[in-house]
């Protein structure tokens, strides 16, 4: 489905409002519809969706409606992280829930190319999107949701500075089996 002349008005506005966001090994663009192949085959690459607390296929669908409904409509952001010394995507960080009134969001991350794990990418883009829901978005709070046995992510989450908010025993059920949710957080508080 062809995007409509507002949403491309939007993704160009977005394009001017942004800073550059980079950080050592990494920078995030803003994702668009080119990106929309390598969304879905990440997405459903195993390794990507046995993390996620909603392990659907994604569809081309799918993808179209979350540009349409979700970007489009400001309810949610969306970048690229791409590696500088290959200029290759490997994965998609993102806000979602952007609630203006609470000045909060929820937010995600996947790195979607295998080689990339454990080298970082994560941490760093984590630190960005930090920075621009505070210093952009001037929101007060981000929170994530994440399987209490994904110890990895867990880890880079804490280093990127979100902190530990909740434990939720038996939160979801996944692969046949109830899953621990944890739930952490990082505050703004300069913007107190």
């Amino acid at each position: 489905m062809e995007m409509t002349v507002s949403e491309k008005d939007f993704w160009m506005e977005r394009r001017i409002e942004i800073p550059v966001l980079e950080e050592k090994d990494i920078f995030l663009r803003w994702m668009d519809e080119g990106d929309t192949d390598d969304i879905i085959r990440w997405r459903n690459s195993k390794f990507v969706y046995r993390n996620f607390i909603y392990q659907s296929p994604f569809t081309r669908q799918g993808h179209e409606k979350w540009m349409r409904e979700m970007i489009g409509t400001g309810k949610a952001v969306q970048f690229m992280i791409i590696r500088k010394d290959t200029g290759s995507p490997i994965g998609s960080v993102y806000l979602r829930d952007i609630d203006q009134t609470h000045h909060k969001a929820e937010y995600g991350v996947f790195i979607g190319e295998k080689a990339a794990l454990g080298k970082g990418f994560g941490t760093q883009a984590a630190k960005l999107m930090i920075c621009y829901a505070f210093d952009t978005l001037g929101l007060h709070k981000l929170m994530l949701r994440v399987l209490a046995d994904n110890l990895p992510a867990i880890k880079s989450y804490e280093k990127a500075g979100f902190i530990r908010e909740a434990y939720l025993k038996d939160e979801v059920y996944l692969e046949e089996t109830y899953k621990d949710v944890i739930y952490m957080a990082v505050i703004n508080d300069e913007n107190d």
